[in-house]
């Protein structure tokens, strides 16, 4: 696997499975976007073996693989592997923490065996893993304005948890059809809902209530980490406002549609990612243009 083909499998594994991502990423410089991808990239290849459909063997040995692939090709071993060589290339290249690939592997091993959470702290505890740290892994690659990476963290954590929070939403459906719940049982039990409620055809109005509970803590999220996107260099704000605004879209239809999540999979109509996209890319030409303008002088 050369890493030409690496990165752009990862590039397609984010085009196929995270299209609103995937779209803000094109309003990043063209020479960033192959890193974002391959952070993407190792995510959705981890997550595909713990979660798909498709995947029939033994899942905890081939996340075994993935993870000692992934520590040998972090110290620099060639690997037979598709997307760990443009991943390894992307965190040496922008020392991206490895306690946050620690993090995330350990979340993904979490999905193995967990398939509730009875409190909202313990659902905390895994998005640590597999949402924060997306956030944080992405913010070298994203780059902080100089001297504000420290304080740039905690809103990367945040939006990791908005964005994830919401597709929890979105997803309640087809998580329960693999066994899974990601709404705290502590919370079903306040607003008076049972696991079979979520196999309803429709939502009952307790899980209506219990879902606008849990999008009033995504908005949380989404609010504490807005004030990041000021913390980055202007060429990768467009991409970020772009993707907050097309998760939150999601979050908003949720809402729009009395949190009706049980009928059909909520999504952001394709005009609307459309006009989102567009009203960032002029912003984010200029922010591209102003950082390549340099002056060589002659010695």
């Amino acid at each position: 696997m050369t890493l030409t083909r690496s990165y752009e499998l990862c590039r397609r594994l984010n085009a196929r499975h995270g299209r609103s991502y995937y779209l803000a990423t094109l309003l990043l410089p063209a020479w960033k976007r192959p890193h974002v991808h391959a952070l993407y990239g190792f995510a959705r290849y981890a997550d595909e073996i713990v979660d798909s459909f498709t995947v029939t063997g033994d899942r905890a040995a081939a996340l075994d693989t993935l993870t000692d692939r992934t520590a040998a090709a972090l110290t620099g071993e060639p690997v037979d592997d598709p997307v760990l060589p443009a991943f390894a290339q992307t965190v040496r290249s922008f020392g991206v923490d490895h306690a946050d690939i620690h993090a995330f592997l350990r979340s993904m091993r979490a999905d193995l065996t967990v398939t509730r959470y009875a409190t909202y702290a313990d659902l905390l505890d895994y998005m640590e893993g597999s949402a924060a740290a997306i956030g944080t892994m992405m913010l070298p690659v994203l780059e902080a304005l100089p001297g504000a990476a420290e304080k740039a963290r905690e809103p990367a954590r945040r939006l990791g948890l908005a964005f994830q929070l919401t597709n929890f939403l979105r997803d309640v459906a087809e998580d329960i059809a693999r066994g899974r719940v990601y709404l705290p049982l502590e919370d079903l039990d306040r607003f008076g809902v049972s696991v079979d409620d979520l196999r309803r055809p429709a939502p009952t109005p307790a899980l209506r209530e219990l879902l606008a509970f849990e999008a009033g803590r995504a908005h949380a999220h989404y609010r504490l980490a807005l004030e990041g996107i000021d913390l980055l260099i202007p060429s990768s704000r467009p991409c970020i406002r772009a993707a907050y605004e097309l998760y939150g879209g999601i979050l908003d239809r949720i809402e729009a549609a009395g949190h009706d999540v049980l009928r059909a999979r909520v999504a952001v109509p394709r005009r609307r990612r459309v006009a989102i996209f567009t009203r960032h890319l002029l912003a984010a030409s200029a922010a591209d243009r102003a950082e390549r303008r340099v002056t060589v002088r002659a010695p």
